[in-house]
């Protein structure tokens, strides 16, 4: 089930596409806090996050982001958003694919949405 923040979510997914690391700053809460799939490991607060992304932005490339199975969990100012997310990219010159479940929170901040986490597990690829 799609609901009031579809929009939000496209734009951000679109930012990362793009790289625009402003753009998604600009979409963040300040206190936000993410999974760093490359490097495993926890990035909290907008500062952290945002040096990172500069520093992504010659190792990975050509991203491609498909969102599906969006379902939001409203709860007054915070907004709970699950999704399957395929992203294909490169990482250091080397074509990777990740399918991961997602989830995105959001708080009602001045009056916008404000993205508070983003929590991405990548799933090993299927057997075939």
């Amino acid at each position: 089930m799609a609901g009031a923040l579809v929009k939000e979510i496209k734009q951000l997914f679109d930012a990362l596409d793009r790289q625009d690391h402003e753009a998604i700053i600009r979409s963040a809460a300040r206190d936000i806090q993410i999974v760093d799939e490359v490097a495993r490991r926890w990035l909290r607060g907008i500062d952290v996050i945002d040096s990172y992304l500069q520093q992504m932005v010659g190792m990975v490339g050509e991203i491609h982001s498909t969102i599906s199975d969006i379902h939001e969990t409203v709860q007054g100012d915070l907004v709970l958003v699950t999704c399957c997310l395929e992203q294909d990219y490169t990482l250091e010159g080397r074509p990777t694919h990740s399918s991961a479940p997602t989830t995105i929170a959001f708080r009602r901040e001045s009056g916008g949405w404000k993205a508070l986490l983003f929590h991405s597990v990548t799933l090993p690829p299927e057997e075939t």
